[in-house]
């Protein structure tokens, strides 16, 4: 099996040493239609994906609780019911991931899709504590074989020149999705239905994941190697441009050593604390952001879904705007710094001001915006950072799933019970959001990456840009390897 794995990996090299450099018109040509083809329905599944994760916190508002958790004076059930989702995600995303590997991408995808649609969907047929909870439990299991498997299928495709603005495209469908999600829950309470308005805004949410995963069968492409949807020129092209910095295990194949030098290395762990950090706030932020806005008497349970827009909207402009620089400087871990605070100096505002409703409705955005944009770039960061696809599958979902443990916890850091000022709740958010502005500038992660490129470059002089890398054997620790700092 090894000495087949490697045959494998020796003919695709050698076959692209054999290719014609591409053109920039070429490219761009390339460029233009994955963007056109791929990620579209890619920002779409994970509109959906995070609408179909985070839509307890308004249907929170629609008469959930008195229906399903006994009225839940305390709040408990419901942290529970939020958090259920994670135990399952956080689980299953390295097995799942690693194994995808040996799949077609497009058919694990829209299977996955499919899967979480019909979880969705059910959870409206749900009657007791028990029922949500299970209906969660099956969300998050699909879900783990899709969040993370973006950055990865992404890398297929995406040089790390223009990865931060293709993550920054459809990580942003994470805060389109709440702020669609506060549209769609006040068209839904105007809705006169024999059914419960929160049963109908479960339906309503999960039913085109479904139809967005069959077509994701028959429209997404398959590796640049497999997929029928490019001419043999653009399959040239995109092989080429994949083998850019690192070439190694390309194809159906894992490299098996590389597996635990992914459960080895520091930076993953690093990583893993900073998405706790940003995941701890994002699940609070997602859960419990209707609810506080409904702290601040602004109006109507309907005013309140209208009122989570705003934050979310400037959240995804920012993230855009950060998207692009960050390409064209090549710099992931200051713009992490400087989204960290940003968020902070939201939770900061939550807990000085407790008079001034509208500085504390300013505050949210603050904190939406710093949260979506932190995230968003710790996933781009690593991504292309791992030199090899199998310690890519490996490594995103660890640092992934450490970072949804703080999921886990942010579902229970707003109880109503501490009300309407939540104090706690914005303290641990607002220390972990400096933290991680520290473990990204200060703590060795972005300083690493720039000695050692230093290094690197001292020692073994500075590699030709764009040209491979043979990372089979080392992967990130090629010498020939530099980091994007």
């Amino acid at each position: 099996m090894k000495q087949a794995e490697d045959a494998v990996v020796d003919v695709l090299v050698d076959d692209s040493s054999q290719r014609s450099s591409p053109s920039k018109e070429e490219e761009r040509r390339l460029v233009r239609k994955l963007d056109l083809r791929v990620m579209p329905i890619l920002c779409i599944m994970y509109l959906f994906a995070s609408l179909d994760r985070t839509n307890l916190g308004n249907a929170r508002l629609q008469g959930l609780p008195a229906d399903v958790l006994g009225g839940d004076p305390t709040g408990v059930l419901f942290d529970w019911a939020n958090s259920a989702f994670y135990f399952p995600f956080i689980i299953c995303q390295i097995p799942g991931l690693v194994i995808s590997k040996l799949y077609s991408p497009r058919i694990w995808i829209g299977c996955v899709a499919i899967g979480w649609g019909i979880s969705s969907t059910l959870m409206a047929s749900v009657f007791n504590f028990p029922g949500l909870l299970v209906s969660r439990l099956a969300l998050g299991l699909f879900e783990s074989g899709y969040s993370p498997m973006l950055p990865l299928y992404l890398s297929f495709f995406y040089t790390r020149e223009e990865f931060g603005v293709r993550t920054s495209w459809w990580y942003m469908f994470s805060a389109v999705a709440g702020a669609f999600g506060g549209l769609i829950a006040f068209g839904v309470q105007h809705i006169h239905a024999a059914i419960a308005q929160w049963r109908l805004l479960f339906i309503i949410e999960g039913i085109p994941t479904i139809l967005l995963g069959i077509l994701a069968l028959y429209v997404l492409h398959d590796r640049p190697e497999e997929t029928p949807l490019l001419t043999e020129r653009e399959r040239e092209i995109a092989l080429e441009r994949g083998n850019r910095g690192g070439r190694a295990d390309v194809g159906r194949v894992i490299q098996r050593k590389h597996i635990p030098m992914a459960l080895k290395d520091w930076k993953l762990y690093a990583a893993g604390a900073m998405l706790f950090s940003g995941n701890t706030g994002l699940t609070s932020l997602q859960a419990f952001l209707p609810t506080i806005i409904a702290s601040f008497d602004f109006g109507s349970d309907a005013v309140d879904q209208v009122l989570t827009v705003p934050p979310y909207a400037v959240a995804v402009l920012v993230l855009c705007v950060f998207g692009y620089c960050s390409d064209r400087l090549q710099r992931r871990g200051p713009f992490i710094s400087c989204a960290s605070i940003i968020g902070g100096i939201g939770y900061i505002l939550l807990l000085t001001v407790h008079s001034n409703n509208h500085v504390r409705y300013f505050a949210t955005f603050c904190t939406a915006t710093g949260i979506f944009s932190t995230i968003a770039f710790i996933i781009g960061w690593f991504n292309h950072n791992l030199g090899s696809e199998t310690k890519r599958a490996t490594g995103l979902p660890l640092y992934m799933a450490i970072g949804h443990c703080g999921s886990i916890m942010g579902s229970h850091l707003f109880p109503s019970s501490e009300g309407p000022l939540y104090l706690k709740g914005n303290a641990v958010c607002c220390g972990l959001m400096f933290f991680c502005s520290i473990v990204a500038i200060s703590i060795s992660v972005s300083t690493y990456y720039i000695r050692e490129n230093r290094r690197r470059d001292e020692k073994y002089g500075k590699p030709t840009p764009g040209a491979p890398v043979d990372v089979s054997e080392l992967a990130d620790e090629a010498p020939n390897f530099r980091y994007t700092p």
